[in-house]
């Protein structure tokens, strides 16, 4: 079976999940990149050289054999690319691609009932409805948004990101943790990302204000950088919290693995716009008790409130400052806590298992069969209204799901 990956750049959170698909199909898994690397993302610290990857091919330098690999592979995995051209031929001719999306409404659903953009839906998705074509939501909103545009259906599927997981002992992990705790004190806060507007930074300077208000003693480093830079630093000053609020800047995505591993609870603020959140990941790989928005995509796909982590309604500062108080008063909920995330990605959430269960998918498909998962990934993707979602997680965690919302 011949699988080519087409998407708009490679980068660090694909390559694992690359990776484990070249080991399984050796000569027979190919990415095709349709763009440079975005110069936002290289500041970042996202730019490597991925030249020697051994599957990596270029469609701006190697169109021709692109396009016969599209062309001619068994299944194409089509996603992060807005020009549907590169895909065209294999629609019109129906064989099978797979589509990898996030949501189509990150700032609203009500954005559905313009006409020019359903016209596009239309002529990108829902008239594929009864082809073979197959959609990995990456995301828990992702599926409510196609249903809204009758697009895929009970063709979506659980999808997601999958960073490099490192394995972890997690017994000393925990000790390490546990001992910077008794030698400062004090619990270890991190918030990490860009400074921008729905990534909502000034969240985690709203919490560290109440908590020192409250005669808590705690550190909180900001890791990233951004628009919103200036001002968070100014709040930061006029809130008098220089002394527990850390600015480090940009981090190599290694870097920042350090900081999750040296830390005890993660603060992850991001509203609906944050299609994924691949940090999500690699916190809960570095054993850290998360506290996270439910309106990110991952959080419904990896989360189960009070179970692996903790989880807030959008935007609801109350119950998030809740649930970051009763980390820090109890830390054997913390370690609880911690200890979970890191089973989860250990035993579902990683690139190994994603490859794994997505070619014994991909051959059902050749075999004109679509077998869903029993559970986590590519299991049935459930088109779940977005103000349903934190009740629903918080059903599942409990047990106490009887049907679907929609």
């Amino acid at each position: 079976m011949k699988v080519v990956f087409v998407s708009n750049y490679i980068n660090h959170h694909q390559i694992p999940f690359c990776n484990a698909m070249r080991e399984q199909l050796s000569e027979d898994f190919f990415f095709v990149q349709t763009e440079p690397m975005a110069e936002e993302r290289i500041k970042m610290g996202w730019g490597q050289d991925f030249s020697k990857l051994p599957y990596l091919h270029l469609f701006y330098e190697e169109e021709f054999f692109c396009r016969k690999l599209i062309a001619e592979s068994d299944i194409v995995l089509f996603g992060g690319v807005d020009d549907e051209s590169y895909i065209a031929d294999r629609l019109r001719e129906g064989k099978i691609v797979v589509r990898l999306s996030e949501r189509l409404y990150k700032t609203g659903q009500w954005k559905a009932i313009s006409p020019r953009g359903l016209v596009q839906k239309y002529k990108d998705h829902t008239r594929y409805r009864k082809a073979p074509v197959y959609l990995l939501c990456c995301g828990g909103y992702v599926a409510s948004d196609f249903h809204i545009v009758k697009a895929y259906p009970g063709k979506m599927y659980k999808w997601g990101y999958f960073p490099a997981f490192k394995p972890q002992d997690v017994d000393n992990l925990m000790e390490i943790k546990r001992r910077r705790r008794e030698r400062e004190k004090k619990p270890s806060l991190l918030w990490a990302g860009r400074f921008i507007d729905w990534k909502h930074p000034e969240m985690a300077i709203l919490a560290a204000e109440k908590l020192v208000q409250e005669g808590y003693d705690f550190s909180l480093t900001m890791v990233g950088g951004g628009e919103m830079e200036e001002m968070l630093m100014q709040m930061t000053e006029e809130k008098h919290l220089s002394e527990y609020v850390t600015f480090a800047g940009f981090k190599k995505p290694e870097q920042v693995r350090e900081y999750m591993e040296n830390a005890d609870i993660f603060l992850f603020t991001s509203d609906y716009g944050e299609g994924w959140g691949a940090v999500l990941n690699e916190a809960m790989n570095s054993c850290m008790a998360v506290v996270a928005d439910c309106g990110i995509g991952a959080a419904p796909f990896l989360l189960k409130p009070g179970k692996n982590g903790m989880v807030y309604p959008d935007g609801n500062f109350t119950i998030f400052y809740k649930n970051l108080t009763t980390l820090i008063q109890n830390e054997n909920i913390m370690e609880k806590l911690g200890r979970a995330a890191y089973d989860t990605v250990s035993s579902e959430w990683n690139a190994e298992n994603a490859a794994r269960k997505l070619l014994s998918f991909l051959k059902g498909l050749t075999e004109g069969r679509a077998v869903a998962a029993e559970s986590g990934i590519l299991s049935e993707a459930e088109p779940i209204a977005p103000y349903h979602m934190y009740r629903r997680m918080c059903e599942e965690a409990s047990g106490s799901v009887k049907t679907a919302e929609e």
